[in-house]
């Protein structure tokens, strides 16, 4: 008896949401009731924004809002995602007692894979370094789902996205899915009638790193008001040439889904063997003996 196809094809959903600044127990009804939303929309992965269990601007909440990956709370994640995957914000306790921004990616198993925020912006705005500990690890990891192929996933928390050589290391692991949950608030005007600053400068990125690195890409920002500051929303899909399969979003919760196929994974790197002609031996030769520095003039 032959073996059925494996279905090349992911529905994934961002889920632009408004959480409730400190209050966990209200973000994951929330997430739990969104969750079951995702799944009536045909979605086989759920993508929640940066900190979505707990508001961005949380200052000295960060110990009372925090969870471990043992407790309570990612349980009830787990039975509600109920076969699907479901990447979810959380501020996380280490057992030593340090504080990451964490993206926790759930399936039916558990916790699949834990991204700790690497870069913690602490200029303008921001101040995450004050109570966060950052990541020290970028890790792919192949994901699988009844009747489907595998596929390779990296996550990066918003300020990652600003550093090349984060998804560069993702890329150097075999990734076909880059997911990026975000909390990047209204900054800037290019122009009278211009965009904000913000959006065009995530809408430059996500293109420019699914193109170069031939992989789907999947943004997921935040809405709504904290501290009078607003998230301008934009949450996207885009395919592994750098086309844009879904959104921006508008400014407002919503759940925007998207199909991505291994097909059109293929033809993009056909298209554009990008990967095959990179040559990391030059990247490993040039910052090997320098503990990490690039090599100067002098």
């Amino acid at each position: 008896m032959s073996q059925p196809v494996a279905d090349p094809t992911l529905r994934v959903a961002c889920v632009q949401f408004r959480p409730v600044l400190g209050d966990v127990a209200a973000n994951l009804e929330a997430t739990c009731d969104l969750l079951a939303a995702a799944r009536a929309q045909g979605a086989d992965l759920a993508v929640f924004p940066e900190l979505s269990l707990t508001g961005y601007f949380l200052k000295d909440l960060v110990p009372e809002v925090a969870i471990s990956l043992e407790g309570p709370e990612v349980e009830r994640l787990r039975r509600a995602a109920g076969g699907l995957l479901a990447l979810v914000g959380a501020v996380l306790e280490t057992p030593d007692h340090r504080f990451h921004n964490a993206a926790i990616l759930l399936g039916e198993g558990g916790v699949l894979q834990v991204h700790r925020k690497l870069y913690l912006p602490t200029y303008g705005l921001f101040d995450e370094q004050r109570d966060l500990a950052p990541g020290q690890r970028i890790q792919a990891r192949t994901v699988r789902l009844p009747g489907r192929v595998p596929w390779r996933v990296g996550i990066l928390i918003c300020e990652d996205l600003w550093h090349p050589s984060a998804p560069y290391v993702l890329s150097r692991q075999g990734l076909d899915l880059l997911l990026c949950p975000s909390a990047s608030p209204a900054q800037g005007v290019q122009g009278p009638d211009g965009p904000l600053g913000s959006a065009a400068s995530y809408t430059a990125m996500t293109r420019t790193y699914a193109e170069l690195f031939t992989t789907f890409l999947v943004y997921c920002n935040r809405v709504g008001y904290e501290d009078g500051v607003q998230f301008w929303g934009g949450s996207r899909v885009l395919g592994a040439d750098g086309s844009l399969l879904a959104g921006p979003a508008p400014a407002e919760p919503l759940i925007l889904t998207a199909a991505v196929d291994r097909g059109g994974l293929r033809r993009a790197r056909i298209a554009y063997p990008l990967l095959r002609d990179e040559r990391p031996a030059i990247v490993a030769a040039a910052l090997g003996e320098r503990g990490g520095e690039l090599p100067t003039d002098d």
